[in-house]
């Protein structure tokens, strides 16, 4: 947010009508990419109908109602935490199966891949 726009909420003494993901985040207590997961799991929804790579709005008085209930700060926490656990798990399996093929040392002294793990990939 820009500082005028800062100044001139304060005079407001209210919050902007709608937040923007990292404006949702701060009053939410979250990270700003918990926030698709969220979407995803349809316990935020953006206002209008943005494109996928679009910038997203939120209603303000949405987020501050969401906010309140303790049920659904619940059901946000456990979406988080099962949505960080698939993403790692997912790149923990990745990881394992993007080995190193396996090097093999002729009498010539020159390092090389082997035939078979070349010929495979």
């Amino acid at each position: 947010m820009r500082d005028d726009q800062h100044k001139f909420l304060l005079l407001l003494g209210q919050l902007p009508a709608r937040l923007m993901a990292e404006q949702a985040a701060w009053v939410l207590n979250c990270q700003v990419h918990d926030i698709p997961a969220l979407v995803n799991a349809k316990l935020l929804k953006p206002l209008g109908n943005p494109p996928a790579n679009g910038i997203k709005y939120f209603a303000t008085v949405d987020v501050l109602e969401a906010s309140q209930d303790r049920q659904w700060l619940q059901r946000m926490s456990t979406t988080i935490y099962q949505h960080w656990q698939k993403k790692n798990a997912r790149n923990k399996a990745s990881g394992d199966a993007a080995t190193i093929p396996p090097l093999t040392f002729p009498t010539n002294g020159k390092v090389r891949v082997s035939e078979s793990a070349s010929a495979s990939g």
